[in-house]
């Protein structure tokens, strides 16, 4: 799927503003609010979660529909193709124009799109999206059982909320641009790009899928405008003499122009390669550190809403530390990060939405007896909709350098039974789908048993979720040491490379203490300064990624101290005491060939 951009023969416009809103109150389909001005409307801005945006609790903690509304009207656009497209619209949305339903689409991180070209005639026009927040057994991510009922509210009258499955806030909304764009009758409908090196030159075998007539014509232009490669056809292969590379830290991206008759466009390429080797990461044939962090797309009042001013300053926080990587934990963030990220050479490790695909991790059962995760009755029902994730994911994020590997779940239920039947046939598809055959992994969880869990066999890349030190109850750091040694000893006999994909302490910024203690900024540290001492000492370990890199909303919980406070920087991105050591650390950790062979 193309990102939307303007050129000389396609328009553009982005619908983001304020926009009418209102709660739905149980009647709203019933009484057809999408075919006419919505009564009473709230004002509310798009994109941004809507949980935070107006006062009170059964403001943010609302359960069900929602109702987005706006007109809209177009100049003549001569004759050219129309198209709708939402960003992400979370988790399930109906879309309508002037009451008719143009589509519906269920999941809240990817892109859907519709054409409109017969039904934007002169005039105005009422847009209506309707939003479900539910969440349950057969959504990703996952939340309890919707057939049960309620909480208790008093003289027996019962109130239906969601129950996550999973530790960050339930932000909702249309969470990411409302854009309408053109494309001629005959147009370029996808681009895919495989590089491949050959000594110091570039290979791009290409593929353009076009619709309608037209001859197709490849161009390729360096940083200073200058054509460096050309090839005519729909397929073909686009050499580039004395390539620049994309490097972790040291970006490079060349413009790839793709004309098809009248249509043009153009796609920002840097050129990279990825592999696994035995032990080893290899990016453009060197071994690989990663040294960053899990994220959440989180800020106040946005929600999980497209912020790019934090966007900007997050990588700059990272480039300030040292970093160069981080995951899209839990879910896949927007198109417009993954752009960002391959202007600036930051690694992605690429999620999908598969978080709490695990019933052992607070899942909520019928009559509250245990269900295993994959009992076929009672279970998950992800499976068809998590194939759908991982198509509409790689069809949008298939070129982008910054992303080389892609995660499957977060920390699902690895080890249990029927977890194997469940995920061989989705990484089977991720391979398949991906026209560059990636890495594929997994985030496991760390109750899983290195013997029992099928990432041993699945994933190319061994990736942890472990926080040794702070989920291991009172038993201190040098038990947690021990326990992480013998861990990895056993990770040694898959012999595959290890990422820690989330290790991580809570400190409440400005809690200190001269002993380190639990929740104190200088506990944080010392739990960090344990975990990488034993990082550096085993070669198979070829990345740290930080558990969180800033503090994040969660629903309320005795454990949560308004939100998680695992952040290396606090909500408002300043540094705890750890931000410093990590700063420290990571300034002396090089990019590349930090371990000597990876065994």
């Amino acid at each position: 799927m193309l990102y939307p951009i303007l050129t000389p023969s396609r328009f553009l416009v982005d619908l983001s503003g304020v926009w009418d809103f209102k709660l739905d109150n149980g009647s709203g389909f019933a009484e057809k609010w999408q075919e006419k001005p919505l009564e009473n409307a709230m004002s509310m801005p798009v994109p941004a979660s809507y949980n935070d945006l107006k006062e009170g609790e059964e403001f943010r903690d609302h359960y069900g529909w929602v109702f987005y509304q706006r007109k809209i009207s177009l100049p003549q656009y001569n004759g050219q193709r129309l198209m709708l497209r939402c960003d992400a619209v979370t988790h399930h949305a109906k879309v309508y124009l002037d009451g008719a339903m143009l589509c519906e689409h269920k999941g809240g991180f990817l892109p859907f799109e519709m054409e409109i070209t017969d039904k934007m005639t002169a005039g105005e026009h009422l847009l209506t999206i309707a939003v479900d927040n539910m969440i349950d057994y057969t959504t990703l991510p996952v939340g309890g059982r919707s057939d049960l009922e309620g909480d208790c509210v008093g003289e027996g009258k019962k109130k239906p909320r969601n129950r996550p499955n999973f530790d960050f806030f339930n932000y909702c909304g249309i969470t990411r641009p409302v854009k309408i764009y053109t494309t001629p009758k005959d147009y370029v409908k996808d681009i895919t790009l495989i590089p491949e090196l050959k000594g110091k030159h570039a290979a791009i075998t290409y593929e353009v899928e076009t619709e309608g007539n037209g001859s197709c014509r490849m161009e390729v232009f360096d940083r200073d405008g200058r054509k460096v490669a050309e090839s005519n056809g729909e397929k073909g292969v686009l050499t580039i003499q004395n390539a620049t590379l994309w490097q972790p830290r040291q970006p490079y991206l060349y413009e790839v122009k793709v004309t098809f008759g009248t249509d043009e466009y153009t796609l920002p390429y840097g050129v990279r390669t990825v592999k696994v080797d035995g032990g080893r990461f290899l990016i453009n044939g060197r071994p690989f550190y990663f040294k960053g962090y899990g994220k959440h797309e989180d800020t106040f009042p946005h929600g999980r809403g497209t912020n790019l001013p934090m966007d900007t300053k997050d990588i700059s926080l990272m480039k300030w530390q040292g970093a160069n990587s981080f995951r899209t934990g839990h879910y896949p963030y927007s198109e417009e990060m993954m752009r960002l990220c391959d202007r600036e050479g930051i690694v992605v490790i690429d999620e999908t939405t598969a978080a709490g695909i695990n019933l052992q991790l607070g899942g909520v059962q019928p009559g509250g007896e245990a269900v295993a995760t994959f009992d076929p009755k009672n279970g998950v029902q992800t499976l068809e909709h998590h194939k759908d994730v991982i198509r509409d994911l790689i069809a949008r994020d298939k070129n982008h350098a910054c992303v080389v590997m892609w995660s499957i779940a977060n920390e699902p239920d690895s080890g249990a039974e029927g977890a194997y039947e469940y995920f061989k046939p989705l990484f089977e598809l991720a391979k398949e789908l991906d026209p560059q055959k990636r890495p594929c992994t997994l985030a496991s969880v760390q109750m899983a048993d290195p013997e029992k869990d099928c990432s041993a066999q699945l994933s190319d890349v061994i990736c942890l979720n472990r926080c040794y030190g702070w989920h291991s109850g009172d038993s201190g750091l040098e038990r947690a040491e021990a326990a992480l040694r013998r861990e990895l000893e056993a990770w040694k006999k898959v012999g595959k490379p290890v990422v820690f994909t989330e290790y991580g302490a809570d400190a409440v910024p400005g809690m200190h203490d001269t002993t380190p203690t639990r929740y104190t900024e200088e506990y944080q540290v010392a739990y960090y300064e344990m975990n990488n001492k034993i990082f550096d000492e085993y070669e198979l370990v070829v990345g740290e990624q930080v558990w969180n890199f800033a503090d994040f909303a969660t629903g309320q919980g005795p454990l949560c101290l308004h939100g998680n406070k695992k952040g290396v920087f606090t909500r408002d991105r300043k540094p705890k005491l750890a931000a410093h050591y990590l700063k420290e650390r990571w300034g002396k950790i090089p990019d590349f060939e930090y371990k000597a062979s990876g065994k």
